[in-house]
C-alpha cells in the first residue's frame, strides 16, 4: 500500500517524502502520481541522512517515531477496535460540533413568582429591583452607597446581620421589609409589626434590642416600631 493515499484525512499530517523521491505531483493530463525525481528534496539546511543521528535525524525521531527511525519503515501499530487505519497512522474519526442555545435573558432575583392570583404581596415584594429609586426606595440609607464612598462592604454584612436579629427578636412580627438609617453615628431601624404580642412583651424586646445592639456595634441604636393590624397587600399574584 502506497503512504500517500489519496484522500488523505484533514487530521492526520502526512509524513514528509524519503530521500531520492518527489512528493505527490501532477503530471500534464493526468491525475495526482507518486513518480521518482532526480532532484534531491530539501531538508531545511540538515545535512544528515534520514536514518542517521545527526540533525535530521533526531528531527525524523520527534516528528515521527523514535531518534534516527524512519516512519515508512516502522511496523504499522495496533489501533482500537473500531478505529480506521490510514497507512501506518490510525484515523480517530470523532468529529466535535457546536451547539448552541438561544439566549434566556430573565432576571429572577427578589422577584415573587406569578401564580394563579391567591398570592398577596407588599408594595414592596410587587416591584422588582429595577424599580428602585423609581417606584419604591432603598432598604438600607448610609453614604456607603454614594459613588467613591468606602464602607459599602461592611455595612452590608452589617444589614444581613441585624434583618436576621430583628427576625428572630420579634418572631412572626414583622408586616414589611425593615428599613435601616445611618445618621452620622447613629443606628435607626424602621419596623412595621404585627400585634401577635402583648404590649408590654413588645416594649421589652424594643428595649433589649437597643440595649444589646448598641453595645454590639459601640453606637446609639434607637428603633421606630409602628404596629399594623395586618399586612398591607398591595396586589394579589
Amino acid at each position: 500500500m502506497s503512504p500517500y493515499p489519496h484522500t488523505p484525512h484533514p487530521c492526520v499530517p502526512t509524513p514528509p517524502a524519503p530521500p531520492g523521491q518527489h512528493p505527490w505531483v501532477r503530471l500534464p493530463g493526468s491525475a495526482l502520481k507518486l513518480r521518482p525525481s532526480t532532484r534531491e528534496p530539501s531538508w531545511g539546511g540538515l545535512e544528515d541522512p534520514p536514518g542517521g543521528q545527526g540533525a535530521r535525524g533526531r528531527l525524523w525521531g520527534r516528528l515521527w517515531g523514535s531518534p534516527g527511525s524512519d516512519p515508512l519503515a516502522a511496523q504499522p501499530q495496533a489501533a482500537p477496535r473500531g478505529v480506521p487505519i490510514l497507512g501506518h497512522v490510525p484515523v480517530l474519526t470523532a468529529a466535535r460540533h457546536l451547539h448552541t442555545t438561544p439566549a434566556c435573558l430573565k432576571t429572577r432575583a427578589a422577584r415573587v413568582r406569578v401564580g394563579k392570583g391567591d398570592k398577596p404581596v407588599t408594595y414592596e415584594k410587587a416591584h422588582p429591583p429595577h424599580y428602585i429609586a423609581h417606584r419604591k426606595g432603598w432598604l438600607s440609607s448610609h453614604t456607603g452607597n454614594l459613588d467613591g464612598e468606602l464602607g459599602a462592604a461592611e455595612r452590608t454584612v452589617e444589614d444581613v446581620f441585624l434583618r436576621k436579629f430583628f427576625h428572630g427578636t420579634f418572631p412572626g412580627c414583622l408586616a414589611d421589609e425593615v428599613v435601616l438609617k445611618r445618621r452620622a453615628n447613629a443606628l435607626v431601624g424602621c419596623l412595621l409589626l404585627l400585634p401577635h404580642l402583648a404590649p408590654a412583651k413588645l416594649c421589652f424586646l424594643v428595649g433589649y434590642a437597643e440595649t444589646l445592639l448598641s453595645h454590639l456595634y459601640k453606637c446609639p441604636v434607637r428603633l421606630e416600631v409602628q404596629t399594623v393590624p395586618a399586612k398591607v397587600v398591595y396586589k394579589w399574584l
